[in-house]
């Protein structure tokens, strides 16, 4: 069980927005949770993805401080929850790899906490429309914010298909080396066999000649 220390944005001006990236390894038949107190009305989001081992799937699940489960889900590669607090308290999160008796997982995990801040600064108290020009900018922030969303989940994916290749590499370079192995003992044997029949047969003809 884990208490995960705050680490803030690099952005001074959005003091209360906060977010934690954590890989880390989750053994088989074990279950791994941290615990994060909030403040009532705060929003948080967890995104999670299964990086390497078995099927790539986890158990996962939210409790808030009384134990109430906000989000449970089982054998899940990757997904995304997000909820505001409605009591203040510490909340749990836990992954799970208990179904799994053989399998070591790896487990990428962003918790991020908070509203981010408008772009503009009384975008919230406006009483007039957008102009052309704040709406472009709405609008392009909008869609980066979707583009660092798919980065990540595109960077994590290129990992988890690297992985598998070096594990499938290694499983064909050991096939390689047990295959040369039984080639080498074939024709070692067949080379005895072979000398064993003409050892035999120079016995015989001497046994005759005699």
């Amino acid at each position: 069980h884990c208490n995960l220390a705050r680490r803030t944005t690099a952005d001074h001006r959005w003091p209360d927005l906060w977010f934690y990236t954590l890989t880390f390894e989750l053994p088989d038949s074990a279950r791994q949770c941290f615990h994060e107190p909030l403040q009532r009305g705060l929003k948080f989001t967890l995104d999670f993805q299964v990086i390497t081992g078995g099927h790539y799937d986890v158990d996962c699940y939210v409790e808030d401080p009384n134990g109430k489960t906000l989000y449970k889900e089982a054998k899940k590669q990757y997904d995304s929850f997000s909820y505001r607090a409605e009591v203040a308290g510490i909340y749990t999160f836990c992954f799970s790899n208990e179904f799994s008796t053989f399998s070591h997982k790896t487990v990428y995990f962003d918790f991020q906490v908070g509203d981010e801040p408008p772009i503009l600064p009384d975008m919230n108290h406006r009483v007039t429309a957008l102009t052309q020009m704040e709406s472009a900018c709405v609008t392009i922030h909008e869609a980066l914010n979707t583009v660092i969303d798919s980065q990540t989940h595109y960077r994590l994916r290129e990992a988890q298909d690297r992985i598998r290749a070096e594990e499938l590499n290694n499983h064909v370079s050991y096939w390689s080396v047990g295959e040369t192995v039984l080639v080498l003992v074939v024709s070692v044997s067949q080379v005895m066999l072979l000398k064993s029949f003409f050892t035999e047969t120079r016995v015989t003809t001497g046994a005759v000649s005699t």
